[in-house]
């Protein structure tokens, strides 16, 4: 993927993505294989839900401008791609995370349900670009997905908080996350207790818990995706 390198954090002024036609082999490669990993999966998780997600194949990058194409696939051969450890041909997770930033400067993470493909991992509101992002004409919304996740899994309104413009690229084999600044005009501790009450009334929530990350120390407490702690880390070497 053209000066798309693995291991970068490349700061961005905007993204461009498009779903177009794609043959991913592994899907029908491999569809016994899938069918059986998605029953494993789904045996003590029933709710999980194979719908189609958007997956990236192409990328490049060029004047601040992350150009990418995605095509669709079922959820359940994205996990077993995820999960059988990434065959070629070389694809990526490509999806948009709300770096959620409280007033007094702590960051605002959340903790996957155990109910989930992630329980237990903790890092920022996100979800796979699925059908409610690809917009009529083709484009893929990522800035759209960055405040429909945070608002679905955490219970905020777009009114209680500022999106920033600028986004920042975490490169890794087969993902790539757009980490787009929020902020909330709450101490952390507050923002946190509000999530935590509106989390509570949600008949299905996603979160467990929203946990507050305020150096990079606090992050060895939690069970996050290396591409979190490089990316916390990242900004919290910028002082």
């Amino acid at each position: 993927m053209n000066g798309v390198a693995d291991g970068s954090i490349v700061a961005l002024e905007r993204v461009e993505a498009r779903v177009e036609p794609y043959d991913w082999g592994f899907a029908s490669e491999r569809a016994s294989e899938i069918a059986e990993h998605w029953l494993k999966l789904t045996a003590d998780k029933p709710a999980m839900f194979n719908g189609r997600v958007m997956l990236q194949h192409r990328a490049a990058i060029a004047g601040g401008v992350f150009h990418a194409s995605y095509f669709a696939a079922d959820y359940a051969a994205f996990l077993a791609w995820r999960d059988f450890g990434q065959p070629p041909p070389a694809i990526r997770n490509g999806f948009a995370m709300a770096a959620l930033k409280a007033a007094d400067g702590a960051f605002l993470l959340g903790r996957m349900g155990g109910h989930t493909a992630n329980a237990g991992k903790v890092y920022f509101a996100a979800g796979t670009p699925d059908q409610e992002d690809v917009r009529p004409d083709g484009s893929l919304d990522l800035a759209g997905s960055v405040t429909r996740e945070l608002c679905e899994e955490t219970g905020l309104s777009l009114d209680e908080i500022v999106v920033e413009e600028s986004w920042d690229a975490v490169i890794v084999p087969g993902r790539v996350a757009f980490m787009r600044p929020v902020r909330i005009d709450l101490p952390a501790e507050a923002a946190r207790a509000l999530m935590l009450e509106r989390i509570a009334s949600q008949s299905e929530p996603e979160l467990s818990d929203m946990v507050i990350v305020r150096n990079l120390a606090d992050c060895a407490c939690y069970d996050m995706p290396p591409f979190m702690t490089a990316y916390l880390a990242h900004i919290f070497g910028r002082g």
